[in-house]
């Protein structure tokens, strides 16, 4: 049986390597890019290069979007929105939830189906084992082309509500970017005192492997609960102190520590100096 034929549209990175990832399971592609050499690779190993954004759009139902964002989207498919009736729209490009509702609403006024995509890897691991992407949007469109999009990572679906695989994107990358910039800091804070990331990385896949404490918190949080049996806010405050005084005798910048110093202490300043750290959450939830 034929594979289901696919137009990708933005061949950065991430778009090369899905293109690559449909072209290594025998789907036949149609790629455009704005700088059209960044094809080539493509068009040699067996994909379609489409002259214009029209004739892309007009060569597949299903369009696979890797853009910067949705603006990107807009910038592009605009001056090709008459091509757009009937087509199914799977938007990898990162954004807000509500950008991505707005996206979805965009593309249904033009007659296209839109469904969000959240890509939960870089793209070295497009058509790997263990890659995964949030989907939502139109379940039957999803459903639909499920087994096509399962050749680029697996598919997580979050529900009908288009910002719905936005925002697990955007949680995880809350998640992400705030851990790694806590390692890089520790890192530069490593090597002031003539500590190599080599003999750090034992230490830190440890200390970032949180999965016990999720564990342990997440029904607590869940029921509003922050007793102070396991751990006390005060102390954590005193512990920041002491990663910030640290920081700034070695020389090293402190606006990470300092800024996570800043929530606890409000936390402290709020009264839940005896509860657990958790109970920042109300902090956070709080608008200033």
């Amino acid at each position: 049986m034929s594979k289901q034929p696919v137009t990708v549209i933005g061949l950065g990175p991430m778009g090369s390597a899905m293109a690559g990832a449909f072209l290594d399971n025998d789907h036949p592609v149609t790629v455009w890019n704005r700088t059209a050499g960044k094809a080539d690779h493509l068009v040699a190993r067996g994909a379609v290069r489409a002259d214009t954004v029209q004739a892309a759009l007009a060569a597949n139902e299903l369009v696979v979007l890797s853009l910067t964002d949705y603006a990107a989207m807009y910038d592009v498919l605009g001056p090709a929105a008459t091509a757009l009736s009937g087509r199914v729209l799977v938007n990898l490009s990162s954004d807000t939830p509500d950008q991505a509702r707005a996206g979805a609403r965009w593309a249904a006024r033009h007659g296209a189906t839109h469904l969000t995509g959240g890509v939960l890897v870089p793209p070295p691991w497009i058509g790997k084992p263990g890659a995964s992407t949030f989907y939502s949007g139109p379940r039957q469109a999803f459903e639909t082309y499920r087994e096509t999009l399962m050749v680029l990572t697996g598919t997580d679906y979050r529900g009908d509500d288009p910002g719905l695989a936005a925002l697990y994107y955007q949680l995880n990358m809350d998640m992400f970017w705030t851990s790694m910039l806590s390692w890089l800091h520790a890192l530069a804070l490593a090597r002031a005192n003539g500590i190599t990331a080599k003999e750090l990385l034992p230490y830190a896949t440890s200390a970032l492997d949180l999965r016990y404490f999720l564990e342990f918190y997440t029904d607590r949080i869940d029921a509003g609960e922050h007793p102070g049996d396991v751990d006390r806010l005060a102390m954590g405050v005193a512990s920041v102190e002491h990663v910030a005084h640290t920081t700034r005798d070695s020389g090293i910048d402190s606006a990470l520590p300092d800024a996570v110093l800043e929530i606890f202490r409000r936390g402290q300043d709020a009264g839940r100096g005896g509860d657990s750290f958790t109970s920042l959450i109300d902090i956070l939830a709080a608008r200033r």
